[in-house]
């Protein structure tokens, strides 16, 4: 079953909404920084997003996480496309799927360094509803007023791109009749410095499939797209989801399969339920991370996998991997790119790893796609490819 995208936007250090992203990216704007994290010396760069600072109202869902779900569903059109749904579905038939890695642990971790006299956990931090791995759909189901099914997904890398899967069965099998995927993920301590213990940070600004990429980027994100079966809206976007693929290789708990199996799978998968070819695919947005195994593994799968006419680029450079929120950030660019002709370049790719060889550089391209694809890829093999296609 065809899967219509009736609406989408993406917050980001990249952009607060998705008109700021496309600037960022047409003019090679990078929002990454040194790393500011009060409590943390790594040395590193991050994607933070300002903005989420000032909002402080919350009350009883107050932390990073929600803050930041709350801004990206403020951005464009989000919240008047799903007021409509709502109003013509009802509550309970419009259905949340959203993907996070961390759901709320920044919080979890402020409550935990400042404990009362008694090593209690003080008034303001008795929040259930927020430490508590299902935190992202539970605070975005009282913020829109969703009554239908929701479900948080974390399998890593992965998450938010799996919200598409997920939600394209809904709606295949009549369970609901739209539904809001979200993803959202922020920066905190325990991120920061557990990919540090992994040896993974860069004390540089990520550079995906470069010979000289030392290491990756951490970033926050939002993003959120709006999902209906093919047909049923006549004010969608032209854009649907034609195809998904999942795996699990579980070869190891962060590194990827060496031959990069379950990656194969989940791309093969894609393009079958497409009932595409590899050749019809204009464009892939990379998972492209810039750690050394990642990225070559990957890169010998797409050109083992895809012909030389199949643009690629890693797009992390400007925002940082966004971890539980990657996945429908490089969606929505990789979507985008169907409305807007605008094919983004690898920023700071300079020389292409020498073990490589696929249709990847560094300059943006203007190219009309009917078919593009991204690809997420996750700690313990959780791996899953997307596929959009302009509708006819």
């Amino acid at each position: 079953m065809k899967i219509d995208i009736i609406d989408y936007d993406s917050c980001s250090a990249a952009g607060t909404n998705l008109t700021e992203l496309r600037e960022s990216l047409q003019h090679y704007r990078s929002g990454l920084i040194k790393n500011n994290i009060p409590g943390s010396t790594l040395d590193t760069w991050i994607g933070k997003v300002e903005q989420v600072d000032a909002i402080t109202d919350l009350k009883q869902w107050q932390s990073r996480n929600n803050a930041l779900a709350a801004l990206g569903l403020e951005q464009g059109t989000l919240k008047q496309t799903l007021a409509g749904l709502l109003k013509k579905y009802g509550n309970t038939r419009v259905g949340l799927v959203m993907g996070s890695s961390t759901s709320s642990i920044d919080r979890t971790e402020t409550a935990y360094t400042d404990l009362d006299e008694d090593a209690n956990l003080k008034p303001q931090y008795q929040q259930p509803l927020v430490h508590n791995p299902h935190a992202p759909s539970l605070f975005v189901a009282h913020y829109t007023g969703i009554e239908g099914p929701s479900l948080t997904i974390n399998t890593a890398c992965s998450s938010s791109a799996k919200v598409f899967a997920t939600a394209a069965r809904w709606l295949e099998y009549g369970i609901v009749d739209a539904v809001l995927v979200g993803g959202v993920d922020t920066l905190c301590l325990s991120v920061l410095h557990g990919f540090n213990s992994l040896q993974l940070l860069s004390a540089n600004p990520c550079k995906p499939f470069d010979q000289h990429r030392d290491g990756i980027n951490l970033g926050e994100a939002a993003g959120f797209a709006i999902l209906q079966r093919a047909g049923e809206n006549p004010n969608g976007l032209g854009i649907l989801l034609a195809g998904y693929g999942e795996s699990s290789d579980a070869y190891h708990m962060s590194h990827p399969h060496p031959d990069g199996l379950g990656a194969r799978h989940s791309m093969t998968q894609a393009l079958h339920r497409a009932g595409l070819e590899a050749n019809s695919i204009d464009y892939i947005n990379l998972h492209g991370t810039s750690s050394r195994a990642n990225d070559l593994i990957e890169g010998r799968l797409i050109a083992d996998l895809f012909p030389s006419s199949t643009q690629c680029s890693s797009t992390k450079a400007w925002m940082g991997h966004t971890l539980g929120a990657a996945g429908i950030t490089e969606a929505i660019i990789t979507m985008d790119t169907l409305r807007t002709h605008f094919i983004p370049g690898s920023k700071n790719l300079e020389q292409l790893d020498d073990a490589l060889n696929f249709s990847i550089q560094s300059s943006h391209k203007q190219r009309v796609c009917q078919h593009v694809m991204t690809n997420s890829f996750g700690f313990g093999g959780n791996n899953c490819t997307l596929l959009f296609s302009r509708a006819e």
